[in-house]
């Protein structure tokens, strides 16, 4: 017997979840009556997940009805009598009944959404609580946990089913893991992990598409973009790096991988208002193009050059370069994607004036995840910048952290020419060796790692280079999930804890992205209002909402600044700096963190203005045309 497959729900007829007044969903036509609210909101209607085989009846307690099809969403306008009543739209409209015990209340629009098993363990969907509850608080995890896998597809398994082998991208195929309960468990080493309650469809209930054959490898195509620093102590960086890629080209010369690997370019400098003698703060020098013998980029590579003249400040304008290259680079004809950033400065913030994109670390890091890409970093730490280098290490460290290859930020202490060409060639080297592997063409020539430093690189590389083949071949073979109706799994590797398994993320309609973009921008305002007057942060915020709200009396007597936004955030499980702050935390907190706290939101609010401008990554779930879009927006970038 083998382990059974999980099967995602990607066509289900999933519907707005909130009240007009929040969401903004379909309005009640005039007369009509509005699905019941989730008990203690105001905003947030009631809606169920239908079991496969519930029947919908004309009439409560019918004895006919016919079938419906299973994982719907739907609102919920009446409960009597063991039965239910209702319809898809928020509007009024009413379809008819079913039994209470063919639905399944969903209370959140949580949903789970995989990460790239590469490095770690497949997750495991077990069929009771306590069993999970107690394998997580067992000093034995790891352990017990393989014994346990070792099990999935025996009778009377407590294992249900197993993550595909394949990554399940949710960028690329949509599908829906409604999370039904989570529950933080904390570890006696200190670790914690939520414990999560899920449902997905059976398979039975559709086609699920055949795995994705491994001989489609053939047609791997790896993509690198270097985003170089090319302000005025860079030459030196330049030149190896255009000779490490010139290395690469020349060894691919007429083999047959040499239709499956190219290169790209990105330059950036800083703000130029001030010295336009610095010419750009952006520049797209080439783009990987298939289209394009490999060679072809060499001529642009060869004009570039690094300033004449310096910056006002040492921290360059990194992030402008790397959305150059997540935004204007073609990454869909790529299946390993990479982008290599070169520098010797750390990163202007998204609240410096001088940023052209005034986003953040974090928020460019969502942008490339959200497109599939890999984010390395390459510091040269010289002497003349020493008092930068913490600052920078540290910036560098949380952009490229990869799952479980853990950081990809590779320091050239001293910044020198000899040591920084070890390092590029290296990375050069093992990233065009992975795609080389890949598709079964390897090239002799490419040098082996031989140091420490070489070979942990290679190692991490090759992780990323996993994870990439195991996104192509998942996008590739319509890979599909588990099919469990509901199960009990963990949100982090049982393996290794700190390494997460699945992304919880809520889905939030258009209208829900824009009132929370509108609810943070009022609290900005007030931020910004009261910075020479802390204790009247909390007065402009109760004067800016009662303005505003459907009802002023609630928000009047504002004594959480959660009160303030969207009800679909209450009860979420995440530690939130923003919805559980008080006037009385406010107020001690100094104001250093208040100017942190505000800096935040600001950034937030460009996050959420970036979700919005791409609509490949939005989603409609109904079919329809016209049909209310969601975006999955992860925790972490939950105010």
């Amino acid at each position: 017997m083998t382990p059974r497959r999980l099967l995602l729900l990607g066509s289900v007829a999933l519907l707005p979840f909130a009240a007009q007044a929040q969401s903004g969903g379909r309005a009640l036509r005039a007369g009509a009556r509005a699905p019941l609210l989730i008990p203690g909101k105001t905003t947030l209607f009631q809606r169920v997940i239908l079991r496969p085989g519930a029947t919908l009846h004309a009439q409560l307690g019918a004895a006919q009805g016919r079938p419906l099809p299973g994982f719907s969403v739907m609102h919920v306008y009446a409960r009597r009598e063991g039965w239910l009543e209702i319809g898809r739209e928020a509007d009024g409209r009413v379809e008819g009944w079913v039994r209470e015990d063919r639905a399944v209340d969903w209370r959140h629009t949580m949903i789970g959404a995989f990460t790239n098993p590469a490095g770690r363990e497949r997750t495991m969907f077990l069929r009771d609580a306590d069993a999970l509850r107690g394998l997580l608080a067992s000093p034995s995890m790891t352990q017990n946990a393989v014994a346990m896998r070792a099990t999935a597809g025996q009778a009377g398994s407590p294992v249900l089913a197993l993550e595909p082998e394949t990554f399940v991208d949710i960028q690329r195929n949509f599908y829906l893991l409604p999370i039904l309960e989570a529950e933080t468990i904390q570890r006696r080493d200190g670790t914690q992990l939520r414990m999560l309650e899920v449902i997905s469809a059976p398979a039975e209930l559709r086609q699920a598409p055949a795995q994705a054959d491994p001989a489609r490898l053939r047609d791997f195509r790896g993509g690198v973009v270097f985003v170089i620093d090319t302000t005025i102590s860079m030459q030196a960086s330049i030149d190896q790096t255009r000779e490490a890629i010139r290395r690469i080209i020349a060894r691919i010369g007429d083999t047959a991988v040499r239709d499956n690997f190219r290169f790209g370019m990105v330059a950036y400098r800083a703000d130029i208002s001030a010295r336009p003698q610095l010419e750009y703060v952006t520049r797209l020098v080439a783009a990987p193009d298939l289209s394009q013998p490999p060679d072809a980029i060499l001529p642009a590579l060869a004009q570039v050059r690094a300033a004449t003249v310096p910056t006002e400040r040492f921290d360059e304008d990194a992030i402008a370069g790397l959305r150059v290259a997540i935004d204007q680079v073609d990454w869909q004809a790529f299946g390993g994607r990479y982008v290599v950033l070169i520098t010797d400065a750390g990163a202007l913030d998204a609240t410096d004036p001088k940023s052209q994109t005034r986003l953040g670390i974090a928020e460019i890091k969502a942008l490339a995840e959200a497109r599939g890409i890999a984010l390395f970093a390459i510091h040269l730490q010289t002497p003349e910048g020493r008092a930068n280098h913490a600052h920078a290490r540290a910036q560098y460290q949380e952009l490229t952290r990869y799952g479980a290859a853990g950081s990809l930020y590779f320091p050239v202490e001293g910044g020198s020419p000899p040591a920084f060409e070890r390092v590029v060639n290296g990375l050069t080297n093992a990233l065009f060796r992975q795609v080389a592997d890949t598709v079964g063409r390897p090239i002799g020539g490419v040098e082996p790692a031989r140091t420490p430093e070489a070979e942990r690189m290679a190692q991490q590389v090759e992780i990323v280079a996993t994870a990439m083949r195991l996104a192509y071949l998942g996008r590739e073979g319509g890979t599909t999930a588990p099919d469990v109706v509901r199960s009990f799994t963990t949100d982090r590797d049982l393996r290794d804890p700190t390494v997460a398994a699945l992304d919880i993320r809520v889905l939030l309609t258009r209208n829900q992205l824009s009132d929370l973009s509108q609810a943070l921008t009022r609290i900005l305002d007030a931020g910004l209002a009261g910075r020479t007057d802390p204790t009247s942060f909390f007065g402009q915020l109760r004067a800016a909402f009662a303005a505003t709200a459907r009802d002023p009396a609630r928000l009047g007597n504002l004594a959480r600044v959660g009160q303030a936004l969207g009800e679909y955030l209450d009860g979420l499980p995440y530690q939130s700096q923003v919805m559980e702050l008080s006037e009385q935390e406010w107020l001690a907190m100094g104001a250093a963190a208040q100017r942190e706290l505000i800096n935040g939101i600001e950034t937030k609010l460009r996050l959420y203005q970036e979700f919005a401008a791409r609509p490949d990554l939005w989603v409609t779930l109904d079919g329809r045309p016209g049909g209310e879009a969601f975006f999955p927006v992860p925790l972490e970038a939950l105010p």
